[in-house]
């Protein structure tokens, strides 16, 4: 008996623990109202639904997109209840399905025709009495450009030389079965005449790819519902992609035979061109310094923006990736810069050989070869101008006095002929000049010779002591007069005998040649006198009133022309002693001279007037 009643009890207080484990359980159960208690999901950021304005849109409850654990047909067995909500301002309101926009089907919620208003989040929530959870999806409304408006479109990759059978999506999930279907590709509904592509029912098949099968391909879907005609567009695009070689991918740059030029200070670029077998995956390539990638650096001189694709060559692709370093430090040079690239199919890296660049003053030198060269064109150009000014300055500086080295008495001897305007310029202008104004001692026969004696001799003295021998041309020229002519003779036998004096003749008027067949004979004489002078022959212009004044070219030439005079020497008057007309210590060399002057064809000239044209000068 005490051990019945001890089952008894033991009895009672089991049912006692269950009852209470019961009523605790049915308390924490959630129900289809409660929506704290239910499990959130969250948002579906995988995919969100997208819609043309105006035409119809599916949202599918994300819940149902794994068939393991939710399945739409095994859910009804269980009490579960589908509700759909709208997020609208921080609440959850329901979904009012007795509205005619709003049509549950199924697992999914058609919207017949979507608006700008429709926009916005959309709750499903699968719950009955002991589960409860909930996922939100986003639907975007997007107006509609035009008929050919491809702003909704998924790309799909084919390879070429295969077939491919493309689907209008979301046919079979129309909350009707009575629909019609149009297909386009490339805006055109005219594209099925090739023997390779053609259309079975809701269905485009392509029974080889090729690349003019590439491009957008759109189905429009148009139904009833509701007493209302209804349509959506979906659009699907087409690539032809490679399918041959291996797909594992593979670093083109940098290699071993390539070297990357860095400057200590200066900013260098790493470029890393890898190539890309075509893959439905995301690729991977990026740098290293020192088997560390620039996030675990952390430093902001290191920077690498987004991969470029160079080069897409059905789906296969070379791209590039490229490495700054803002700047390029002394401590870079140790470190090892390495491009890798990875996908499902491999794995492959390389690192970059660095070489110190040394640096060449480019610009600098750029910059002073051009002053350079500006500054000699300046200076030729300023030597063409005043080539003159140059000539006697540098003789002013670095020229040597003649007369420190001879024993010469004069510096100028000055032919020229008798009782014309020639003798006139020669006393009152070139005489006053050459005396008082440059300093030079000047030597005229017919003022410095002294009376009585003989004049082929002193004509000799004359011109033997003399440094320059300046003879006046013109129309009254010194080929016309006989003394003129006996001191163009001495200067030419002086400086034929090795004498340092010069001959410079001074065009004062131009020339004519006489029609006078008397004169020819004396013409032809002077001209060959000239012809034997012409390695030591000047000639200076005058230009009438152009040079009167002493910075005219003309006194210029004729300075050049005449020899150095210093300002430090004082010149030396001009005396008559018996050194000047009555030196009987004649050298040799005067005695051949006076020989050669004392023919009978010196002894012939009179004062005939020859006339010379200018052009026999430059014969000479």
């Amino acid at each position: 008996m005490p051990r019945i009643l001890r089952m008894f009890v033991s009895l009672l207080h089991f049912l006692s623990l269950m009852w209470v484990v019961h009523a605790t359980l049915l308390e924490a159960l959630p129900t289809g109202q409660s929506g704290p208690q239910c499990v959130n999901w969250g948002v579906y950021e995988r995919e969100a639904v997208r819609v043309y304005e105006g035409e119809a849109g599916r949202i599918h409850c994300p819940l149902f997109s794994h068939p393991k654990l939710y399945n739409y047909a095994q859910i009804q067995s269980t009490g579960h209840t589908l509700l759909w909500y709208q997020h609208t301002h921080e609440l959850e309101e329901p979904v009012d399905l007795s509205l005619p926009t709003y049509v549950k089907h199924k697992d999914a919620l058609w919207i017949q025709p979507a608006s700008m208003k429709d926009r916005g989040e959309y709750i499903c929530i699968l719950s009955n009495l002991s589960s409860c959870v909930k996922i939100g999806v986003r639907l975007d409304v997007v107006p509609r450009k035009g008929d050919c408006d491809y702003t909704l479109h998924r790309n799909v990759s084919v390879p070429i030389m295969s077939n491919f059978t493309l689907r209008c999506p979301n046919v079979q999930h129309l909350p009707t079965k009575m629909y019609n279907i149009i297909w386009y590709h490339n805006c055109s509904s005219n594209f099925f005449g090739f023997n390779f592509r053609e259309v079975e029912g809701d269905t485009v098949v392509i029974n080889q790819m090729f690349t003019f099968y590439e491009g957008p391909y759109t189905c429009v879907v148009t139904y009833q519902s509701n007493g209302h005609t209804l349509n959506y567009t979906y659009t699907i695009n087409l690539r032809a992609v490679s399918t041959n070689g291996a797909k594992e991918p593979k670093i083109l740059n940098p290699s071993n035979r390539d070297i990357y030029d860095v400057s200590v200070g200066k900013n260098a670029k790493f470029s890393c061109q890898a190539f890309l077998p075509h893959l439905d995956e995301e690729p991977h390539v990026w740098w290293s310094i020192n088997n560390k990638t620039l996030e675990e650096l952390s430093e902001s001189r290191y920077t690498s923006p987004a991969v470029r694709v160079l080069v897409d060559d059905y789906g296969d692709q070379t791209v590039e990736r490229v490495l700054n370093v803002l700047p390029f430090k002394e401590e870079d040079l140790h470190k090892e810069f390495r491009c890798s690239v990875q996908n499902s199919k491999g794995f492959h890296s390389s690192a970059a050989t660095l070489k110190e660049e040394v640096y060449v003053p480019s610009l600098e030198l750029g910059c002073g070869l051009g002053v350079t060269l500006v500054l000699a064109l300046l200076l030729f150009v300023l030597y063409r101008v005043f080539w003159l000014e140059v000539h006697l300055l540098y003789r002013s500086w670095f020229g040597t006095d003649e007369r420190d080295t001879d024993n010469k008495e004069y510096d100028v001897y000055i032919s020229y002929a008798r009782n014309t305007e020639e003798e006139e310029f020669v006393m009152e202008t070139l005489r006053r000049v050459l005396e008082v104004e440059f300093g030079y001692t000047v030597c005229i026969f017919d003022r410095d010779s002294l009376p009585g004696g003989t004049v082929t001799e002193e004509t000799l003295q004359f011109v033997s002591r003399s440094r320059r021998l300046l003879v006046i041309l013109s129309a009254y020229s010194a080929f016309r007069d006989a003394q003129a002519l006996l001191d163009i003779r001495a200067g030419v036998s002086a400086m034929l005998r090795g004498s340092s004096m010069k001959l410079v003749l001074i065009h004062y008027k131009s020339t004519r040649m006489s029609r006078d067949k008397s004169h020819k004979q004396n013409a032809h004489k002077c001209v060959k006198e000239l012809r034997r002078a012409r390695i030591a022959l000047a000639l200076v212009r005058w230009e009438g009133e152009k040079s009167t004044s002493l910075s005219s070219h003309f006194w210029k030439k004729l300075q050049l022309q005449l020899p150095v005079c210093t300002s430090t020497r004082t010149t030396k008057p001009t005396t008559h002693d018996t050194s000047c007309n009555g030196d009987k210590k004649n050298s040799e060399s005067n005695v051949l001279m006076l020989e050669e002057l004392r023919t009978p064809n010196t002894q012939a000239h009179d004062h005939t007037t020859h006339t010379v044209h200018t052009d026999v000068l430059h014969k000479t």
